[in-house]
């Protein structure tokens, strides 16, 4: 991107034209592929009840990641996820769960209690004091508030969030009808309430952000811009929103994310893929 800024403007907008070509094109592969899984997403994942005589073994850190939760964006499933979830299983990741949410939810303040009670469950079931989150789209939104409103930095070491309204996007306004679409508007009274005063959140902020981004409008509100919130911003370049969370590229650098002992990285990594 750097060298692209030394282009004359008529090819910087040519070369910007052919990448959102691209991005656009691969964006539909992935709607297209997500489609025909959405369906084996539909269902909850089970899980063994917690049985009180044994007290699970696993350990909080060192020798085993902290489980992680991923969380799927607006109208969608956890099938989104196959992708990653093989990736972090491949690289030693033991325990990964997703959380369905209801395509009925209509406040992020009652998702992101779900999502509390559902970060309690994994804690109590595997030992770990805390877990990793990530978080797709609308998915991050609701897990930032859990975090940053509801107490949840307790229980969350790290939040990763892959294209996430966090100063809200434009486009929820041509759906402005669904009650989660105006939470997602820029200057809602959620978004508001995210701009407050955060002192003494312990959650480290990992957040991905495409300038290639068409839902995300403009590009940089996906990027968590807080003066008390410990946050990188990773700039992704030639992908779309919808390949987020299924990129390989993406997925490095998730776990990477999840593995980084630094927490006062600089916010100006990037990495392109285009």
């Amino acid at each position: 991107m750097q060298l692209l800024s030394l282009l004359p403007s008529c090819l910087r907008r040519a070369w910007l034209s052919a990448a959102l070509i691209r991005a656009t094109a691969l964006d539909l592969a992935v709607l297209a592929g997500h489609l025909l899984l959405y369906p084996s997403g539909l269902t909850a994942e089970q899980h063994p009840a917690i049985d009180a005589t044994t007290a699970p073994q696993l350990p909080t850190a060192g020798r085993s990641h902290p489980p992680v939760v991923l969380l799927h964006g607006f109208i969608d499933n956890r099938s989104v996820f196959v992708l990653l979830r093989r990736s972090l299983a491949r690289h030693g990741w033991r325990h990964v769960e997703s959380l369905n949410y209801s395509p009925l939810t209509v406040d992020i303040k009652v998702a992101a209690e779900l999502l509390g009670r559902h970060v309690e469950d994994i804690c109590a079931r595997t030992g770990h004091a805390e877990v990793d989150i990530v978080g797709h789209s609308l998915g991050g939104l609701i897990a930032r508030y859990y975090v940053q409103r509801q107490g949840g930095d307790r229980r969350v070491r790290t939040l990763v969030t892959l294209g996430t309204p966090h100063s809200g996007t434009r486009t929820a306004q041509l759906a402005h009808a669904h009650p989660i679409l105006r939470q997602m508007c820029p200057g809602s009274a959620l978004v508001e309430e995210l701009r407050r005063p955060a002192p003494g959140i312990r959650t480290r902020f990992v957040s991905f952000w495409s300038d290639l981004d068409t839902l995300m409008i403009p590009v940089e509100t996906a990027r968590v811009e807080h003066p008390d919130l410990l946050a990188q911003n990773v700039r992704v370049t030639g992908i779309g929103h919808l390949a987020m969370p299924v990129h390989p590229a993406v997925a490095a650098g998730v776990r990477q994310a999840l593995t980084s002992a630094d927490a006062e990285t600089a916010d100006q990594d990037a990495f392109s893929v285009a």
